[in-house]
């Protein structure tokens, strides 16, 4: 993960302005969920994933640093986490809580303990 964890990897191929909204979201051990919102906004960018049936409907903020790829051709966003770890990650209220510093906080917190050094 580069420096930033609310910033996307250089290596990761997000353009700026590409909607994510609809991408299929893809841990290192399998499919999460599907982008349902993003922000591109430099120093809070993220995306919102909504995790279907997988683990009840949870919403999750996935911090963009945490991308490792986009595929844009099969609409895909690859991320440097286990499945397992989006589960246990912080639950998101995607009405509220995306632009509340405390709650970024917080989701930094749980993320960079899987940080990359």
């Amino acid at each position: 993960m580069n420096d930033s964890l609310w910033g996307y990897q250089p290596s990761s191929g997000h353009t700026v302005g590409t909607d994510l909204s609809g991408y299929s979201v893809e841990a290192t051990d399998g499919s999460v969920g599907k982008v349902d919102k993003h922000s591109d906004e430099t120093g809070s960018a993220y995306l919102l994933v909504d995790t279907g049936t997988w683990i009840f409907g949870k919403d999750v903020l996935l911090p963009a640093g945490t991308v490792s790829r986009i595929d844009g051709e099969s609409r895909t966003v690859y991320v440097d986490l286990t499945k397992e770890q989006v589960k246990d990650a912080p639950e998101s209220d995607r009405h509220r809580q995306t632009g509340d510093p405390g709650y970024h906080a917080q989701v930094s917190a749980y993320y960079m303990a899987f940080r990359i050094m």
